[in-house]
């Protein structure tokens, strides 16, 4: 039955298109009337909404407060760091005109000529020069300083190949904009909020990721240096998580954002930026999802348990219900969100196959012997095993199990990227252990132009330098293309 509902096609068939009917089956997300946009739907934005909610905690612990900048930024602004706009130039839309009319000779709806804008406004890429515009009015001394503003908000990004969640023209995302009176506490600032968004990652997720600082050649636009947490989906392809950015005096300097310090000098203030998007879903469930459909985490589930009946009678519901309505209740007050799905419009085996396809940690089913014995049928996700358990401390049990089940989904995507992990000290060798997949630790001379003869020849890129690493990894060595020295080994793949 399940199977039959479903129809996904196969990771091992054809991962894209798993991926895409998975996204779109699971109620998660379909494409817009508009290119390049999606429609989350209310199951995919309940998973949001989780995460959205435990960052957004996670953020206030770090002493981070909530604000909301504008959508339209002039385009002069953008001209001011000239890196910043080169980096996102070709992705800016682009709004020129303020009124619509109806086309004189009836064929609909036209914009009007007379109503062009004497400047131009491009829908935010991202915030950084709308933000350090509006810093420059917050700031005049040293008491002024750090400001730790975080905003949710949408971007666009003119994308041409757009895949749901994943990559799309607009998308939800956080970006936090902070301001800081020394370098050094600008750095710490943008490593803390890395580790928060690793901490997030592996704690909530389940998936664990490599922290790390990007090559300069994939840093972004405008910044010193960008950290990012990396994870490896099924596929063996790289997914950049998040990122947190070390910017310098690079804004401050270009919307001439000074302060004076302690000393009665007039300095620039030093800047940060850091964001997770949307594409943190595409993560879930690239992660963890299996060929019945999706498996979440419980920390991120939006309903952790569902309860099914299978009666034969509306007087044996009747009992179900009663008997089960004690059991929701208990769950309830342990924080476990409980759905008990008695409607009579489906079939249990389409409900079954149902939240198997969107990934409900913990089914619990209450049959008519069930009933007789006090017992419940037990199915967990993640390994689809079925036990029947007694319903005296079926609650306890049920708690249990879905830490269980989290702990259980991070250990197996923990245990599939540590085995696809491989150094290699040849560039053949790269060549050829590429094509499987995985993380590669390499030597590299350090040179844009070696990395770009990499990403020409293999499609691979660096993915990071990693923060943590073995000593082996630690100790210089050749670059595998140039035989140049090389400090270190960094992680190449090929990525999302």
């Amino acid at each position: 039955m399940a199977k039959e509902l479903k129809e996904l096609t196969k990771r091992s068939e054809n991962y894209s298109q798993w991926y895409n009917d998975l996204v779109v089956k699971a109620d998660l997300a379909e494409q817009s009337p508009v290119r390049g946009c999606m429609v989350i739907k209310p199951y995919g934005y309940a998973i949001w909404e989780k995460m959205q909610r435990q960052l957004d905690d996670m953020f206030k612990e770090t002493g981070h407060v909530n604000a909301y900048f504008p959508l339209l930024i002039p385009k002069s602004y953008l001209s001011r760091e000239a890196e910043h706009v080169e980096g996102f130039a070709k992705e800016c839309a682009v709004v020129t005109h303020y009124r619509l009319k109806n086309a004189e000779d009836g064929s609909g709806v036209i914009v009007d000529p007379a109503a062009k804008l004497e400047e131009e406004l491009i829908i935010r890429p991202t915030s950084e020069t709308i933000i350090w515009s509006t810093y420059k009015n917050w700031i005049n001394s040293y008491r002024d300083l750090p400001i730790l503003c975080n905003q949710w908000a949408n971007v666009m990004r003119w994308e041409m190949r757009t895949r749901l969640f994943l990559r799309t023209a607009e998308f939800l995302w956080q970006e936090g904009h902070t301001a800081h009176a020394t370098r050094e506490e600008a750095e710490e600032e943008a490593q803390k909020m890395l580790h928060v968004y690793g901490d997030f990652a592996e704690q909530f997720m389940a998936v664990p990721v490599v922290k790390g600082v990007k090559s300069a050649n994939e840093r972004f636009a405008g910044a010193l240096d960008t950290y990012t947490i990396e994870g490896l989906m099924q596929d063996g392809k790289a997914l950049q998580c998040g990122t947190s950015h070390f910017l310098g005096q690079n804004f401050a300097k270009a919307f001439n954002v000074q302060f004076v310090d302690k000393n009665n000098k007039l300095d620039y203030v030093w800047a940060t930026s850091w964001g997770v998007s949307t594409r943190l879903m595409g993560a879930l469930i690239m992660t963890h999802s299996d060929d019945n459909g999706l498996v979440l985490p419980p920390k991120l589930a939006p309903i952790q348990v569902v309860i099914v009946p299978i009666y034969k009678n509306d007087e044996q519901l009747k009992q179900i219900d009663e008997k089960v309505a004690g059991i929701v209740a208990n769950l309830k007050a342990m924080g476990i969100s409980v759905k008990y799905d008695n409607a009579d419009n489906k079939r249990p085996g389409f409900k079954f196959a149902d939240y198997e396809l969107k990934g409900v940690p913990v089914r619990l089913v209450m049959g008519g012997r069930d009933l007789e014995n006090n017992t419940m049928e037990v199915m967990r996700r993640d390994t689809l095993e079925k036990e029947t358990v007694t319903c005296d401390g079926i609650e306890e049990y049920v708690k249990n199990l879905l830490d269980e089940i989290q702990a259980n989904i991070y250990k197996k995507a923990l245990d599939y990227r540590n085995s696809h992990i491989t150094k290699v000290d040849s560039y053949e060798e790269f060549k050829e252990k590429i094509e499987a997949g995985g993380f590669i630790l390499a030597h590299w001379d350090g040179t844009t132009e070696t990395e770009e003869k990499i990403k020409e020849d293999t499609k691979a890129t660096i993915r990071c330098i990693p923060f943590e690493a073995d000593e082996e990894s630690l100790t210089p060595g050749k670059c595998m293309v140039t035989g140049k020295p090389s400090a270190r080994r960094v992680l190449f793949a090929r990525a999302y």
